[in-house]
């Protein structure tokens, strides 16, 4: 039997989360990783998108906007219960000062994570999502 090549696919996350305000969120989250402003349009009030190097990293989207499922009622359940919002920066020192100048709401101190060899920040965004800054893998080693 001919065994089969696997072909090579692209897969890109694109993580969006439900958020009271968008504005405000697509504010903070730019302040936080020091990205630039995305150009203005008519959907920001229910829907944004935050790029780095003009790739999507995160959407925000308005609870109860446009009846898409699971982003209705959000009162209905704890705020992201088992997700982490991950990002990793290049400049680490830079999105822990970004993140004390906003006064995120610290879940976890700047500390040396051990397995993966690099610096983590744990806060909470504006909605209550806990949102993890950390350096590039193995920058400890």
């Amino acid at each position: 039997m001919k065994k089969s090549t696997p072909r090579k696919v692209r897969v890109q996350s694109q993580p969006l989360i439900a958020v009271r305000d968008v504005r405000a969120s697509s504010r903070w989250y730019q302040q936080l990783l020091g990205l630039s402003a995305l150009p203005e349009h008519d959907h920001r009030d229910s829907y944004d998108r935050i790029l780095s190097d003009g790739h999507l990293i995160l959407q925000l989207h308005a609870w109860e906007e446009e009846s898409h499922p699971n982003i209705v009622n959000a009162d209905a359940a704890a705020v992201g219960h088992g997700v982490l919002v991950w990002f990793e920066v290049d400049d680490f020192d830079a999105a822990v000062e970004q993140a004390r100048s906003l006064r995120a709401k610290v879940v976890e101190e700047p500390h040396l994570n051990p397995n993966a060899g690099h610096r983590e920040m744990w806060l909470r965004d504006l909605d209550g999502y806990v949102v993890v800054i950390a350096g590039p893998e193995g920058e400890s080693a």
